[in-house]
């Protein structure tokens, strides 16, 4: 039986690709998935925009750990609010920290985490329509 701690094979393949005219070294391929998604979303004008690791937020005063944090989506929505988007397979202690002090550091940005349950979502709804979709 797998630890829920290990990344998953089939969500691991890092790699280029470009997605709406945004070539981006994404970190795995639920990360270019949901860029997809994402593109979807802004092409049926859900969304004004997304950008891939545009901001990092360093976490000052800490000495020890992690110091910073580097959000994989920024999302523009339509009324021109931004949120962050974090895809995320798996959880490990340290990217528990870095979502701890994100909302410690930076309680004023809004931080969407998208877990499995969520990915498969739209992986089921969203996935079999968009071109390029990695199974």
């Amino acid at each position: 039986m797998k630890s829920k701690m290990r990344k998953s094979s089939a969500a691991w393949k890092p790699g280029w690709r470009t997605i709406g005219g945004k070539k981006c070294y994404f970190r795995s391929r639920w990360e270019a998935n949901y860029a997809l998604y994402l593109e979807f979303l802004k092409t049926q004008k859900q969304i004004i925009e997304w950008e891939y690791e545009p901001k990092t937020f360093w976490f000052e005063g800490v000495k020890r750990g992690t110091v910073s944090y580097l959000p994989d989506f920024r999302i523009t929505n339509n009324n021109e609010s931004q949120e962050y988007h974090e895809v995320k397979g798996w959880m490990d202690p340290r990217s528990k920290t870095k979502l701890k002090r994100m909302a410690k550091y930076y309680p004023e940005e809004k931080l969407i985490l998208i877990q499995e349950k969520q990915y498969n979502e739209i992986k089921r709804k969203v996935g079999p329509m968009l071109v390029g979709w990695e199974r």
